[in-house]
């Protein structure tokens, strides 16, 4: 699936990615400053989330409760340097939890990434919007 979206329609593209999604931990791929962080807080709006959200880039996980008191885990593994740290600090069982996983910079840990997840690729275009791919 390819969606391409600005940020006014920003919502309608997460709506949809929930909508088309047999997973729940979905990998979040793109350059820094394409909005990964900007899109699974939207992620998270649409699935009931009523706090604040923001980037874990220095706390590694924040954790969301739903209006449904379903969790959502929010992870920004770009600082870990080795995938042991992911392992120390617990996240396999994170992972394998049945709860909400967004996972940015993944490819850090692949060893820690299970079998069912998804993955979503985000671009910026030329014309300021951005181009989701969802596999």
């Amino acid at each position: 699936m390819e969606i391409q979206f600005s940020l006014d329609e920003i919502g309608a593209a997460a709506s949809k990615l929930i909508e088309q999604n047999p997973q729940k931990v979905i990998l979040f791929n793109g350059e820094m400053g394409a909005g990964k962080t900007t899109f699974i807080k939207s992620l998270a709006k649409k699935l009931g989330v009523n706090d604040t959200t923001g980037s874990p880039t220095f706390s590694l996980v924040n954790e969301y409760k739903t209006a449904d008191n379903e969790i959502v885990y929010h992870f920004d593994v770009y600082r870990l340097k080795s995938e042991n740290e992911a392992y120390d600090m617990g996240m396999d069982e994170y992972l394998y939890s049945g709860n909400w996983c967004f996972i940015e910079w993944a490819e850090k840990i692949p060893n820690l990434i299970p079998e069912e997840h998804s993955s979503v690729f985000i671009k910026v275009l030329p014309n300021g919007k951005r181009q989701l791919t969802f596999r």
